[in-house]
């Protein structure tokens, strides 16, 4: 996506997004206090765009406008031109995309935001064509209005500002008197019911979305209320995802959302945190009903993101483009008779049988796999096959498709990595090499948290981003709050204490660099960050989590590990700053929620003085094939280890050398036993 031999000033940036528009003629800066100088110094409006590398319409925007040399001139002339890379800098886009859906309704990238020097924007959109089309202004006539009302209008442009900056200044999440409680969980499930498509699974139409937080959410309702419909959605929801063309069938992995509503046609790019998230949806599934097809699909997004996403260092790649050769989805799709010709005729008869390959396709006149259609007792009846013996011949076809498609234009890698992808990523091993007794989830898991304390720290700074040598970007609430969350989940799978000592270290950093001490509520960005036209306070969970969501999960679970009350304060705080949020659209924080299923439902802390005998064992084993995300472990052979971390243990000992558990429920604790029935009894719910 270049034009042109002489770049501009990008060429000197690390971020993949910056580089693919190095040698646009459009004469692009990065962001910097230095480009709002100029702006102001020439008396110039400022056209901000911004994307992410592997966003397909904002490479279209990019062919179509900022390599052409015509709109290039018109940019160039009468706007200085911004580029951001939305993925390295979550806090400007964050402010741009909140003005963009006020103003539109709407909100999506490319964005396109036009503002005045002083960075407040008085028009702002997604993509635009060049000329005028679909109903959709040109980018040539956009910018020439633009640029004259700004010039010979001031007072429209003033009016514009003046309410962009009222409505950015409003003040929506303060601390009050109500708080969340049980009744948003129970309006979340029930709004969740309304809106689930009962014929393939998901919530809401097309475009349809993983939103794995939600299937989280259901797992841990159906489990402490016992209503199958819960339980139902999410078997639903992951059985139809995983059939259907979201899933890489042939190299594995999930795509970033459907097209459709039946899972079939994907937009094509492969984010890392709808694999981290996804993978932890399945596991947990695998965990709560037994379904080996769970397991299979989680060990086969292992091995994708093992394979494809992992650099030698042991950290993770972002995202890997949908476009290969200028196509989106051109890297894998298939013709039948390329199907046939890689495979032969009667093992081809076979896999297009099976995963609904034919002459005139399903995109574009090209094929995507899919098992949507498909009953493999059926198709094992048909073609005189056991299934041990289907599946052994699918495998087979698969590995030759895989290979053949080795040979294509691999798509573009984003390959920076970002602490908190990188920390979602952790978590999901954590919990897959616990759950699945597979040693090497947990040490991909420690490497990549290994990656972060050694590159992207400066000082004890948590920061943003790393590529090709350099860290750079202040972290934000998100690295903060996921990484605390990988801890938790790596001291879950192992109870290292160093582990949950670095989970209550980075909590506590959090709350000195990003707590509203006005409001209540976690900001965005740092006190020690630059500052912005706004810093957001945001609740809601779009295609992760937010971090005010993670960051009130993580109070929750270390309210329960460690006994301090500072974090149950803390907790009570979030609970009552975004009171208003939940009790109107719960639905739209559902991982928030699961915090109030942790300490509104019934929960047990459970301590574990181990002797590592045969009980100690049979604990480990119990914990890990039970799906009881309200039972909160501390295990430990020596209770000094957690003295500055959970003293309240330090009084606890064995009994008779032999493993000692003791189980506390409502703030209470029962008699310390050695005796696994007694154990089992208390843990029953």
């Amino acid at each position: 996506m270049t034009k042109g031999t002489t770049p501009n000033r990008l060429i000197y940036e690390k971020s993949p997004y910056l580089l693919q528009h190095a040698y646009n003629p459009v004469d692009w800066y990065p962001w910097s206090d230095e480009v709002f100088e100029k702006a102001k110094e020439e008396n110039k409006p400022i056209f901000l765009s911004i994307g992410y590398s592997t966003c397909h319409w904002c490479h279209v925007m990019a062919h179509e406008s900022f390599e052409d040399e015509e709109v290039a001139k018109e940019i160039n002339d009468k706007f200085i031109a911004i580029k951001v890379d939305r993925e390295e800098r979550p806090d400007v886009d964050a402010v741009y995309m909140k003005v963009c859906q006020r103003m539109n309704g709407h909100g999506g990238w490319p964005l396109s935001v036009f503002m005045t020097p002083d960075q407040i924007p008085f028009y702002a959109g997604t993509y635009f064509p060049k000329e005028s089309k679909h109903g959709l202004p040109g980018i040539k006539q956009v910018i020439g209005y633009l640029a004259e009302t700004y010039h010979n209008d001031p007072k429209q442009i003033e009016d514009v500002t003046e309410s962009v900056k009222k409505s950015l200044n409003q003040v929506i999440f303060k601390k009050g008197e109500e708080r969340v409680t049980k009744e948003a969980v129970d309006q979340a499930f029930h709004e969740l019911g309304k809106t689930f498509d009962t014929l393939h699974g998901g919530f809401e139409g097309a475009p349809k979305f993983p939103a794995p937080h939600n299937l989280m959410f259901l797992l841990r309702y159906y489990q402490q209320t016992g209503k199958l419909m819960a339980r139902q959605m999410v078997e639903k929801t992951l059985n139809s995802m995983a059939k259907g063309g979201l899933y890489d069938h042939i190299g594995f992995g999930f795509t970033r959302y459907s097209t459709d509503e039946e899972w079939l046609v994907p937009h094509f790019e492969k984010m890392l945190y709808d694999q981290a998230l996804l993978l932890i949806a399945y596991t947990e599934a695998y965990q709560l009903t037994g379904n080996e097809f769970y397991k299979t699909i989680s060990e086969q997004v292992i091995e994708f993101v093992n394979r494809e996403m992992r650099s030698p260092e042991g950290a993770f790649y972002s995202a890997i483009d949908a476009d290969s050769e200028g196509k989106e989805g051109a890297y894998y799709v298939w013709g039948k008779g390329e199907v046939e010709r890689i495979l032969g005729d009667e093992l081809a008869e076979l896999y297009t049988t099976t995963y609904n390959i034919t002459t005139e396709g399903n995109f574009e006149g090209k094929n995507i796999p899919n098992l949507i259609n498909t009953h493999f007792d059926t198709v094992a009846k048909e073609f005189n096959l056991s299934l041990q013996q289907l599946e052994e011949k699918l495998e087979k076809a698969r590995l030759k498709l895989f290979d053949a498609r080795q040979q294509r234009i691999y798509p573009h890698l984003d390959d920076k990595v970002l602490t908190s992808w990188n920390a979602m990523m952790v978590a999901a091993l954590a919990k897959a090499g616990q759950v699945f007794q597979e040693q090497s989830y947990i040490d991909m898991a420690r490497e990549a948290a290994q990656f972060i304390e050694e590159h992207l720290k400066i000082g004890n700074r948590l920061m943003a981003r790393y590529r090709d040598g350099e860290v750079k970007y202040k972290g934000y609430l998100d690295d903060y709050a996921y990484l605390a969350w990988a801890y938790l989940e790596l001291y879950d799978a192992e109870f290292q204490p160093d582990d949950l000592e670095a989970a209550k270290a980075l909590t506590d950093k959090m709350y000195e660099l990003f707590w509203d001490k006005e409001n209540g509520g976690f900001l965005f960005a740092g006190h020690d960050s630059e500052t912005l036209i706004s810093n957001e306070k945001d609740i809601h969970d779009g295609a992760t989590p937010s971090g005010n969501s993670v960051a009130t999960v993580v109070l929750s679970r270390l309210t329960s590990l460690t006994a301090e009350t500072n974090y149950a304060d803390l907790l009570e705080d979030q609970y009552k700053v975004f009171y208003p949020a939940l009790s109107r659209i719960p639905e739209g924080s559902t991982f928030f929620l699961t915090s109030i299923m942790l300490t509104e439902y019934p929960s047990k802390e459970v301590v574990v003085i181990s002797e590592k005998d045969a009980m100690y064992n049979e604990l480990v084993k119990l914990k890990r094939e039970e799906f009881k995300p309200n039972h909160i472990w501390l295990m430990t052979d020596d209770p000094k280890e957690l003295g500055n971390i959970a003293p309240f243990v330090v009084g606890y000992d064995s009994k008779d050398n032999q493993t000692t558990v003791y189980v506390c429920e409502n703030f209470s604790c029962q008699t310390p036993t050695t005796d696994i029935n007694k154990v089992l009894k208390l843990l029953k719910d």
